[in-house]
Formats: structure tokens, C-alpha cells, sequence
């Protein structure tokens, strides 16, 4: 069974989860052509391992903190908080409290292939 995904003109909730944090899952909410959207969530101590999105990021830290760094470089993301980071840019991240983060992903498509 295909794991539902926002439509195009449906609204959906992406507001802090507060209390349901934590027992939440990271998921998917849009993926579409060309753009990706989904809600990671990341319990204190988590780690994502440096790694590299293959089209521009945004990231919106929507509860709790976590440290982001780009390039080794880190800083620390509060509630509120939102970054944008060119494609290809290495980057890694930490959950310093329970959090959720939104991730914007542009999904780059070649224009020239037929």
C-alpha cells in the first residue's frame, strides 16, 4: 500500500506535534516532481551523518533544537529557526532536545533530456 501524500490543493497540518512528539515518526508529507517536503523527527542525541541533498534545502525548525552544521561548520537551530542551503552543500545534523524539523527538498530535473 503506497503511503499517502498531501494532493496538490489539499491542506495538511504541519504546525509543532507539542505532546504527540514523542511518539511521532519522521514522515513524507509532499512529494511531487519536483519538490519534496517532510517532517523529520528526531528524538535528543539523534544524528544524521553528514550527507548532501541533490537539489536547494530549506530547513524550519518547527520544536525542540538541534545543531546543524554545513560544511563541519555548526550552529544551532531554535523553534522558529529556518536556513536555506544550496544543492550538493555536506551537511549533518543533531537533535540537542526531542524536535522536528520541516525539510523543503527541490528535486532537480534536467530540461534538456527528452
Amino acid at each position: 500500500m503506497a503511503i499517502p501524500h498531501a494532493a496538490p490543493g489539499e491542506i495538511f497540518d504541519a504546525r509543532p506535534l507539542g505532546g504527540a512528539l514523542k511518539n511521532a515518526k519522521s514522515t513524507t508529507l509532499i512529494r511531487a516532481k519536483q519538490l519534496e517536503v517532510i517532517r523529520l523527527v528526531l528524538p535528543a542525541g539523534k544524528q544524521v551523518p553528514e550527507h548532501r541533498a541533490p537539489g536547494e534545502i530549506t530547513v524550519l525548525c518547527l520544536e525542540g533544537v538541534i545543531r546543524f552544521s554545513i560544511n563541519g561548520d555548526p550552529r544551532t537551530m531554535h523553534a522558529g529557526d529556518m536556513l536555506l542551503l544550496d544543492a550538493g552543500v555536506p551537511h549533518a545534523l543533531e537533535s540537542l532536545d526531542d524536535a522536528s524539523v520541516l525539510v523543503t527538498i527541490h528535486l532537480a530535473h534536467d530540461d534538456k533530456k527528452a
